[in-house]
């Protein structure tokens, strides 16, 4: 068994067999009214008749789509591997039953509303229960239902067109119009599956599923939850070993998810940062709306796969070509001046022009249409992709005595692909000409946005750099209450996180006696107390024995504590203020995030989130995506910040879910990051409610 046999063996998804390649189809509920679901899985069934038995069961009796049928699955003549149950409601046990009854190894149920059934809303997992206990596999209930194009077996609402791209979706319409999109972008789909309730077959599953599926050369999958965090990791991970990539497509992942966490580590990132960073480790990449994801899963399955981000503009128009330059300023990708020998062979194709990026052909193309193919061929060592924009694809269907050397270009295009991918944004209507570049590998899209977007995100997937997969979670944990300074700093100590320097005073005498211990100022906090600035618990800045017994005594007085830590206060030059903060996700698990901090943390909101733990090689790249980062190298004359012992304290902050099982979340606030390395002046510490009370 290879590795990712193996993958698809422990995620469960070896039993999906007699639902992708059954040799036998009933289809329950079949019905003679093109208006009906019955209808439409009748007549998908019969479209592979050819390949294996199809059996219509309609309870009249009457004929289906020209073909005779039985009254129930129990007059069948024969096995039924794949049994497709859409019937009303209260018909839907006894047709499970039947199909049980008849040797059915796989159930695809797409009736809807089980859960309204009176006095029977778990129906729907007790028919799951019966089905694992024969067993046998179910899909759904309230599935849109399954094809897979190249077998012909198309048992769901809807036509699809074959394709490369599979789609996996926990909504059947988003599906469908996944499904769509892709038809339009002149790709297709090689299988479809629409999930419903998953009591049984899950996305997580599915998604295995396709690792061996050989007309599967991506996958796009819709998500609203996940079920089993370890089988999606490890189902994507696996998917992108297959050299098949995973384009996520996500709804109800807003921030406001998060709105009431307590701290700055959760309140400045919702699940969606989580799944982001679940993708990243896994190698899959998320993209917005059905657009965007349709048109990525189209471009990647295609092979465009760019090493970089610069990328080369060629358009017959120059409003087009600065259009195209502005879009893909803003989604990341870099228009970048040609190089002396690219600027050389352009100067030289066109010599009334100049050899810039965006290349203007300013006409060109109408005297000579191969300068198209020249254009990218001059500009092809220099850059990671080629966009093309503009009219070209459009000639052969308004002048067709033009479409033979508009096709021939278009040939030549499809060969440069083997040195660089190229994109194509047309004007065209008609796949006359853009038939040939999407046959040959070249994605073409109707909008220089959605061209740019998919451009952009085959290259995020390209340069991704997946990650050994973190340990799973080994128990689900709620956060309980929040710990003091105190107990904070003895977790962070543990974790080797450099702490500023300090202790416990009994008395004003003690804390003059500790402020004795550094030069410079000295700070007072409240530690017994978990949320000390919002009760005026700490004092800053403290300069003489006076002021530090002065301050004493009025805080203990205040706040009715008895005893307050004395910490040495961090005067370095060229500070730069961090938030670095671990938490438990409810769904990934702990995840680690470093940001923007001090007291403006939540105004900026710069963060950086990863599944936790960390390297330090890691931590150091999740820097690299804050807009602050700037400031951490040294901006405008400051000296530049000790970035490796900041990546250290965010590697070490990272391994204390694993290392502290009783910790919830753990945040520093703020980290003071200097040249000469970094020193935590604050800390939060919530632990889970089932920690005992040794913080108190």
């Amino acid at each position: 068994m290879t590795a990712l046999e193996s993958v698809v063996d422990n995620v469960g998804a070896k039993g999906l067999d007699h639902l992708w390649r059954p040799g036998s189809v009933a289809v329950v509920g079949a019905s003679d009214d093109p208006a009906k679901w019955g209808h439409w899985l009748a007549s998908g069934a019969l479209s592979g008749r050819e390949l294996r038995r199809v059996h219509l069961v309609n309870h009249n009796g009457s004929r289906v789509c020209g073909t005779p049928t039985v009254r129930s699955l129990r007059e069948v003549d024969g096995p039924v591997d794949l049994a497709v149950i859409a019937v009303p409601v209260p018909a839907v046990a006894d047709a499970v039953d039947a199909a049980l009854d008849a040797g059915a190894r796989a159930l695809l149920v797409i009736t809807d509303g089980l859960h309204r059934l009176p006095r029977r809303p778990d129906l729907a997992h007790e028919l799951a229960e019966r089905a694992r206990a024969a067993g046998v596999r179910l899909v759904g209930p309230s599935s849109l239902g399954i094809a897979d194009t190249g077998a012909r077996l198309q048992l769901a609402w809807g036509r699809f067109v074959q394709g490369p791209v599979a789609v996996v979706t926990q909504s059947g319409q988003v599906g469908s119009e996944l499904a769509a999109m892709l038809a339009r972008d002149g790709s297709g789909v090689s299988r479809f599956a629409s999930v419903g309730r998953q009591v049984d077959v899950t996305t997580e599953e599915l998604l295995a599923s396709l690792v061996t599926d050989e007309p599967t050369r991506a996958v796009l999958t819709y998500l609203e939850d996940v079920r089993d965090p370890r089988a999606f990791l490890e189902a994507a991970a696996a998917l992108r070993a297959a050299d098949k990539p995973l384009v996520v497509l996500a709804a109800g992942t807003s921030a406001a998810g998060s709105a009431a966490a307590r701290s700055h580590t959760g309140a400045l990132t919702g699940s969606i940062d989580v799944l982001d960073a679940a993708c990243r480790a896994a190698g899959a990449v998320r993209a917005g709306t059905p657009a965007h994801a349709a048109a990525l899963a189209h471009a990647l399955a295609l092979g465009a796969r760019p090493r970089g981000r610069r990328i080369a503009v060629i358009s017959d128009s120059g409003g087009q070509a600065a259009l195209a330059a502005d879009v893909a300023a803003t989604a990341g990708l870099t228009v970048a001046p040609l190089d002396g020998e690219a600027g050389e062979r352009v100067r030289t194709l066109l010599p009334d022009a100049a050899p810039s990026n965006p290349i203007d052909l300013a006409g060109a193309g109408e005297q000579d249409m191969t300068v198209y193919a020249r254009a990218a061929e001059a500009v092809a060592d220099s850059v990671d992709a080629v966009l093309l924009t503009g009219y070209f694809g459009r000639f052969g269907e308004d002048s067709p005595s033009l479409a033979d050397a508009e096709r021939l270009v278009a040939e030549r295009l499809t060969r440069l692909t083997v040195k660089v991918p190229v994109l194509v944004h047309s004007m065209a209507d008609e796949p006359i000409t853009t038939g040939t570049l999407t046959r040959g590998g070249v994605p073409v899209f109707a909008d220089v946005r959605t061209t740019l977007l998919a451009l952009a995100g085959s290259a995020e997937w390209t340069g991704a750099r997946p990650r050994t997969l973190p340990p799973a979670p080994t128990t689900e944990h709620a956060p309980g209450g929040d710990a003091s300074y105190v107990a904070a700093r003895e977790v962070l100590v543990r974790a080797g996180v450099p702490m500023a320097e300090a202790a416990m005073a009994n008395s004003a005498a003690e804390a003059v006696e500790i402020s004795r211990r550094w030069p410079g100022r000295t700070v007072l906090k409240a530690g017994e107390l978990a949320h000390k600035t919002e009760v005026g618990g700490v004092v800053l800045g403290l300069r003489t024995e006076e002021e530090v017994a002065a301050a004493y005594r009025e805080l203990t007085h205040r706040l009715a504590v008895p005893s307050l830590v004395v910490e040495r206060m961090d005067e370095r030059p060229g500070v730069v203020e961090m938030l670095v903060g671990v938490r438990r996700d409810p769904v990934f698990g702990p995840v680690i995030v470093v940001g923007t901090g001090g007291v403006t943390a939540e105004l900026w909101r710069d963060t950086a989130l990863e599944l936790a733990p960390v390297t330090e090689e890691q931590a150091a790249r999740m820097l690299t995506r804050l807009r602050g980062y700037p400031l951490l190298l040294g901006w405008r004359g400051a000296p530049g910040t000790d970035l490796a012992a900041l990546a250290r304290c965010v590697a070490a902050v990272s391994r204390i879910p694993q290392a502290e099982p009783d910790v919830a979340a753990c945040e520093i606030n703020p980290l003071r990051v200097a040249p000469d390395g970094v020193v935590a002046v604050d800390a939060l510490l919530t632990w889970n409610d089932t920690t005992e009370e040794m913080y108190r």
